[in-house]
């Protein structure tokens, strides 16, 4: 057997296993590992940047760490349509009903890019304001605005990408958007230091080139992922006759959508409140937390993945009225990242000088990033109980039951106890709050998850359901005799 085949042999298929029913660890492995290639490639985009910034000069760095989270605010406020589609297409997918799968999927994107373009209009004139109110120094401002304004424009194909990768994932495919994304980074790796540092042809453009070469690489995916699912032979299909916005069906996306943005704007505010906390410090404190979360972002890559996994998982078993195969589902997930993510704390707490390193060669930086990496590290494994009980959450449309776990957390836990400690020790506070947050959520996910709510929830009988699926399997029987 040759390499390539053994490497394909770990990658299987949706029609190599059924999500509803037989093992559950198998399937979950097969569903999530391409999620964790994915999203290890996704979060290349952000260690490609700082990894070339950070060569380029110190200010760089200390302006990505600021326009890191604003990206991920402007992108969570979307965000959530794509979990709705995700988890309508998940759950029709398990009711074995595939028109109403299309249409969901077809609705999300419409209404996905729409929003998209308008949200990216708003961050372009106000991220200056917004950066401003973060606490930046004027050099970092002038250099994080220039990032921030290209990606705001660039808005619509990097969001775009998301609803296809979420889409496609509600559908039971993860493979066919890894294969895509493969193929955007390795673009963005070969143009992020010809724009920054002006080779060859390329005029020197420093930051604003990183950010042009990371939108460049997300439209090119989003035009080929829209061209995979217009055609259809792989994943759930879209069909552009039933692109149309439909008001009644976008009030359904918006319901379970709003709590699965307030949810990603929680986290993604998070991290933009506390730089107000540690922009009190010096800039080299600055970049040392802009390195910290980048590398936070790898770290807990296998949580979010599975966290995707349970949720595509949960919403097919619902969609065939089999809650206590979610459930199996969630109580593995949360146990095996536990035991993942806690060994990984002990290799970062051991390699966090090394790790630091890698990015910068100010000392300062770097004693400073270490700190960080050994406060936090011993709460890596409740990251993953915590990520894993949401996902199946979402799974059932109980987003809002996300969301506030999410501020709970964040808001009212870790910001707060990061400003105390801050001002009672030094900036240790603040690594220090991230620790006793991430316990805290843990258990109040768990003991949330225990009582049972969520289980008779299916999101496919809203009322709006039975008339639009009248509608759609109309629609789709007239499109397909046309395409015949």
């Amino acid at each position: 057997m040759s390499l390539l085949d053994r490497l394909s042999g770990l990658f299987k298929g949706r029609d190599e296993f059924d999500l509803t029913s037989g093992d559950i660890a198998g399937p979950l492995f097969y569903l999530s590992l391409p999620i964790i290639v994915t999203n290890l490639l996704q979060t290349a985009y952000n260690l490609i940047d700082t990894f070339w910034l950070g060569q380029y000069n110190t200010e760089a760095l200390a302006a990505i760490s600021f326009a890191f989270p604003m990206v991920f605010l402007l992108i969570s406020v979307g965000m959530g349509l794509s979990v709705a589609g995700s988890v309508l297409v998940a759950q029709y997918t398990g009711a074995d009903e595939e028109s109403k799968a299309e249409y969901a999927a077809s609705q999300t994107v419409a209404v996905s890019l729409l929003g998209a373009m308008l949200l990216g209009l708003v961050g372009y004139g106000f991220v200056n304001e917004l950066l401003g109110l973060l606490g930046a120094s004027d050099d970092v401002l002038r250099l994080a605005t220039d990032y921030m304004q290209v990606i705001s424009l660039g808005l619509p194909f990097m969001f775009g990408f998301f609803v296809f990768i979420a889409l496609m994932r509600g559908y039971g495919d993860t493979i066919t958007p890894m294969l895509v994304m493969f193929g955007s980074v390795l673009l963005n790796v070969i143009l992020d230091p010809f724009l920054i540092f002006g080779w060859g042809p390329f005029p020197r453009l420093g930051i604003e080139g990183a950010a042009i070469a990371t939108v460049f690489s997300r439209s090119l995916a989003l035009l080929v992922g829209l061209a995979i699912m217009f055609q259809g032979s792989r994943g759930v299909r879209i069909r552009l006759g039933q692109m149309r916005p439909d008001l009644s069906f976008t009030k359904e996306l918006v319901s379970i959508g709003f709590p699965a943005s307030i949810e990603g704007m929680g986290r993604a505010l998070s991290i933009n409140l506390l730089l107000v906390i540690v922009g009190l410090f010096p800039t080299y404190v600055v970049a040392a937390y802009g390195i910290g979360t980048r590398v936070f972002s790898v770290i807990f890559l296998p949580a979010i993945a599975v966290a995707r996994g349970v949720e595509t998982m949960t919403g097919q078993n619902v969609g065939a009225d089999k809650p206590d195969r979610a459930e199996a589902a969630a109580n593995f997930a949360a146990r095996t990242m536990f035991v993942i993510l806690g060994m990984l704390g002990v290799v970062a707490w051991f390699a966090a000088e090394p790790i630091t390193a890698a990015f910068t060669d100010d000392q300062r930086v770097i004693e400073v990033g270490v700190t960080f990496l050994r406060y936090v590290a011993p709460s890596f494994g409740f990251i993953g109980v915590m990520r894993a009980y949401n996902g199946s959450f979402r799974g059932t449309g109980k987003t809002l039951t996300a969301a506030a776990i999410v501020l709970v957390t964040y808001a009212l836990i870790r910001l707060p106890t990061a400003y105390g400690l801050s001002q009672a020790i030094d900036y240790r506070g603040i690594w220090i709050a991230f620790a006793i947050s991430n316990v805290i959520g843990a258990a109040l996910t768990y003991g949330w998850y225990r009582r049972g709510t969520w289980r008779n929830v299916d999101v496919t009988e809203s009322p709006a359901g039975p008339t639009l699926g009248d509608e759609i399997e109309t629609g789709a029987e007239l499109e397909t005799s046309t395409d015949d």
